[in-house]
């Protein structure tokens, strides 16, 4: 496991030297390494991570960018080890990580159940039919974690009427056996375009045993940035939040919130940060829950931002905050908070398509001002990202 460099052992000449040379630049007064990096298992990518009992649960994506495999692997001892990875999907090659936005998501339901969702890649099966292209179309998958623990069960598509795949899905799962399977595109008869793409989010009441028919999360016509990712939460009191990006008249890629406080049946939609942009960013999204609030991480302007999205949207608007300094396109938030109320923002910058970027971290303390940080920290690989959370003692650890 790599680490960092006691901040405070770093002399002012070292400190001038990286600044000029852009291999790493750390600002802080730190009486100790307060992050430590880890690699992610056999030279994989896109690590997605969920943390329950002091367990570290971990999936990432190896192989070909567009027909590779998902791996699951468990640490029980915060990552300086971890257990022999088992393969999530069942058809190999069915799963894609090209676009950094498109690769698999974790959660832990009832039982620590593992669940995962993903977008198929273009030999996945089972597919389903794009009527528009008059083709077979990509699909969502599912797959959990079997009741020996010894392998994932067959994988399945969750797609049963709707159609264009494309941006990243999503799943979360809560401690009354509900999962939530989420993604953006197109039920038949609708308009063309980005405008005509909804939220979908299939949900089971069977801890993943079987499906419900989807059904879109809102009826505003807010339509879906085809190419950006969504991110889907349950919270531990059972309520579920969404984090997507819209397309209305193609240049309001704005950040909408969804909630449903009653397990998924309806969800409230609200514009949360508004962004006017005649492209696709492929942007993505992070959720985590500590301290009674649930946290949400999104892109905007090529910087990145996080809010308590569980206080209302109201409040949620007027406690935005960003990583200051310089801001040489961020993107791919990833959030951690530890038992002392600081919270960790990690990103990667300057990454674009087939090209990957640079490690870059932001310590807020409890009141949300910036502390310790440090960018141009390390290479993060073409597609990747990394995953974050909170060790014991009250440090950090980002897995990349």
């Amino acid at each position: 496991m790599a680490q960092l460099k006691s901040l405070d052992s770093l002399t002012r000449r070292q400190l001038l030297i990286s600044a000029t040379s852009g291999s790493v630049l750390c600002l802080a007064s730190a009486p100790e390494n307060p992050v430590q990096l880890i690699a992610v298992p056999d030279k994989g990518i896109q690590p997605q991570i969920a943390v329950v009992d002091n367990h570290l649960h971990l999936i990432y994506f190896a192989g070909g960018s567009k027909h590779g495999d998902i791996f699951y692997a468990r640490s029980d001892d915060f990552g300086r080890s971890f257990s022999p990875s088992l393969r999530v999907n069942s058809q190999e090659g069915s799963a894609l990580a090209i676009g950094s936005i498109r690769g698999a998501q974790i959660s832990i339901g009832t039982q620590n159940r593992i669940h995962v969702a993903w977008n198929g890649s273009d030999a996945a099966e089972p597919r389903g039919l794009n009527p528009e292209a008059g083709k077979p179309g990509s699909p969502m998958l599912y797959a959990r974690l079997n009741n020996r623990r010894t392998a994932f069960e067959p994988q399945r598509n969750l797609m049963q009427w709707t159609f264009g795949l494309d941006g990243g899905g999503s799943v979360a799962s809560d401690h009354s056996g509900n999962v939530y399977v989420a993604w953006h595109g197109k039920a038949p008869g609708a308009v063309e375009g980005e405008a005509g793409r909804t939220v979908w989010i299939a949900r089971s009441g069977d801890e993943g045993r079987s499906f419900a028919k989807e059904r879109a999360a809102t009826s505003e016509p807010t339509g879906a940035c085809g190419c950006c990712g969504l991110k889907i939460f349950a919270d531990s009191r059972g309520n579920v939040y969404g984090l997507y990006r819209s397309a209305r008249q193609n240049v309001n890629r704005d950040i909408y919130l969804l909630r449903s406080t009653n397990a998924g049946e309806r969800f409230s939609a609200a514009l949360l940060h508004p962004w006017n942009i005649d492209a696709c960013p492929m942007s993505s999204m992070a959720f985590i829950e500590t301290g009674g609030d649930v946290l949400g991480a999104w892109e905007t302007q090529t910087q990145v931002y996080f809010a308590p999205v569980s206080r209302g949207i109201d409040q949620a608007k007027t406690a935005i905050v960003a990583p200051p300094g310089a801001n040489p396109k961020r993107k791919y938030p990833a959030l951690a908070r530890n038992q002392r109320g600081e919270t960790l923002v990690a990103w990667v910058e300057g990454s674009g398509w087939q090209r990957g970027g640079m490690l870059g971290w932001q310590i807020f303390d409890q009141t949300g001002k910036p502390t310790v940080s440090c960018s141009a920290l390390r290479s993060v690989p073409i597609w990747s990202f990394p995953a974050a959370f909170a060790l014991p003692d009250g440090r950090f650890a980002i897995i990349i």
